[in-house]
């Protein structure tokens, strides 16, 4: 386990990086989180954790790759939904790091 600092407050992390409480979960947070992937957080970033979030409110889980891809062409259209954006956006691993920086569980079937 290790812990992430903001504004001098201590927040817990997994072995992974994911959050141990999903309430401490801030845009700062977020942005922390990216920056120690070397990651810097765009408008488009934004809308993908967002709606992420909006997910895991409605079904109670983090999507896997497939799933997240059709859930964000479907809410944002195919030039967003699809793989080579997620991943371009997301170092190659959309689920899993979208997942982290916004504040949610590791996806369940992602190595």
């Amino acid at each position: 386990m290790s812990n992430l600092i903001i504004n001098e407050r201590s927040i817990e992390l997994d072995k992974d990086g994911y959050l141990l409480d999903l309430q401490d979960w801030s845009t700062g947070v977020a942005t922390a989180l990216a920056e120690r992937e070397s990651l810097q957080l765009s408008d488009e970033h934004w809308e993908v954790l967002n709606l992420l979030r909006a997910f895991y409110d409605e079904f109670q889980l983090s999507p896997a790759n497939r799933p997240l891809i059709k859930y964000v062409a479907l809410k944002l259209g195919p030039d967003k939904g699809n793989s080579l954006h997620l991943n371009r956006l997301f170092n190659g691993t959309p689920a899993k790091l979208a997942a982290k920086l916004a504040g949610l569980p590791k996806p369940t079937n992602c190595l």
